[in-house]
């Protein structure tokens, strides 16, 4: 998500919340169990427990796994190019390629859960703000005492003096990738310049330096995500040791205060209040998707919007979008991130309030996904298609439908 051009989500839940904490007694009202839930909010917890532990967790973990992976490989990479191997160097840095593309497609299936640890650590903003700065950019690479200290390895250094719009995903993939043909992607071959919107790049140390510091600094945040929500006992030690390096150790264990909800120390005062905020953060997602991701490109009334495109330069932009809806499937229909079904999910519980309106959303996830899917690579020529348009008008419908699910949660 970019932040750049967008309010916290935290501004958003916090009146959504709010009104469900109000409204979410109704719903207790049925026979309690031998726990004292309710018939209502024992269903609700069996339908948290595993979204927190198959989805959201094993999402962060494969995230942060593939980062370390991606990060490892730009060290090389720096490391053989500045020894001056360059034909090592672009063997590594294809593996970094590699493993980019899978912390993406983690990243991009987790947005249907930004709530929590991606906004109270400001990590949704540090690792996926677009478009990248490019004349930040230039100045850095061209002031030599910055990239010195980048150089260094200091942990601490780039997350504080590099904006938003010069960490994460897009600026790594600015690095890592380049477009050829506007048809293909393939990594950077470093034996030779390179070409983008008309400008000639000659790849030197300080990209290099550059490269390997964005992509340490990604993993952090990464491996932070993940132990917020696992606990931070619950991660490697390898983990473990990179949060305490640098300082990052999560200070609240989401996953717990989900799992746990309506007990002591939990942030969610039911578990029809921790469902209702499974349900809008899928909403939040299917509405950035539809109003911003691909609706300001869409609509190209400035030059600001026309320039509007995540991951132009791996050409992943269809995919994350597709991606983000999949998110959207995986929470509400309780999907592991290793594809598997849970027991049981949200949308089993819709069923059996409001039947209509979970098939309309089933149908709708769906839908959405095959119409985003037809947009043809690259986004940037094809933003203002019939494709687009058509993706846009199912994901409007997805979001009503999404809303009228979180309302009938309180039947």
């Amino acid at each position: 998500m970019n932040k750049f051009f967008k309010l916290p989500l935290c501004l958003v839940m916090t009146a959504v919340m709010g009104t469900a904490m109000i409204s979410c007694s109704d719903n207790n009202s049925g026979n309690n169990n031998s726990n004292g839930l309710s018939d209502e909010e024992q269903t609700l917890k069996e339908v948290i427990i595993p979204y927190v532990d198959n989805t959201i967790i094993a999402t962060y973990k494969a995230m942060a796994d593939e980062a370390i992976l991606m990060s490892d490989a730009c060290t090389k990479a720096k490391e053989t190019y500045l020894n001056g191997d360059k034909k090592k160097a672009t063997e590594y840095v294809a593996e970094a390629c590699e493993h980019w593309t899978e912390s993406r497609k983690a990243w991009e299936l987790s947005e249907a859960f930004l709530f929590g640890a991606a906004g109270d650590y400001n990590i949704d903003p540090h690792i996926d703000s677009w478009p990248l700065d490019q004349v930040a950019l230039d100045n850095l690479l061209n002031n030599q005492k910055m990239m010195d200290a980048i150089g260094t390895g200091d942990f601490d250094y780039i997350t504080s003096n590099l904006g938003y719009g010069l960490l994460g995903y897009h600026a790594l993939e600015y690095i890592l990738f380049q477009l050829t043909d506007d048809s293909h992607r393939e990594p950077r071959n470093f034996e030779k310049t390179y070409s983008y919107s008309g400008q000639v790049v000659n790849i030197t140390n300080n990209h290099m330096i550059y490269m390997a510091g964005v992509a340490q600094d990604l993993r952090n945040q990464c491996i932070r995500l993940e132990a917020s929500w696992a606990g931070i006992g619950n991660v490697t030690t390898q983990k473990q040791e990179i949060l305490a390096d640098t300082e990052q150790e999560p200070t609240f264990d989401y996953g717990t205060s989900m799992k746990t909800a309506g007990q002591g120390g939990s942030k969610y005062t039911s578990y029809t209040v921790a469902a209702q905020e499974l349900i809008q953060g899928c909403i939040d997602i299917v509405d950035e998707v539809c109003t911003q991701k691909i609706g300001r490109p869409n609509s190209g009334q400035t030059a600001d919007d026309k320039n509007y495109i995540e991951s132009p330069y791996a050409l992943n932009s269809v995919v994350d979008f597709t991606d983000n809806i999949k998110s959207v499937k995986n929470a509400y229909e309780g999907i592991g991130y290793d594809g598997k079904n849970n027991s049981t999910s949200v949308s089993a519980y819709i069923a059996t309030v409001d039947p209509t309106t979970d098939t309309e959303v089933k149908t709708l996830i769906d839908e959405s996904i095959t119409k985003i899917q037809a947009i043809p690579e690259p986004f940037a020529k094809n933003a203002t298609g019939a494709q687009a348009n058509a993706a846009i008008e199912s994901l409007t419908k997805l979001s009503a439908a999404l809303n009228k699910a979180n309302k009938a949660l309180l039947k």
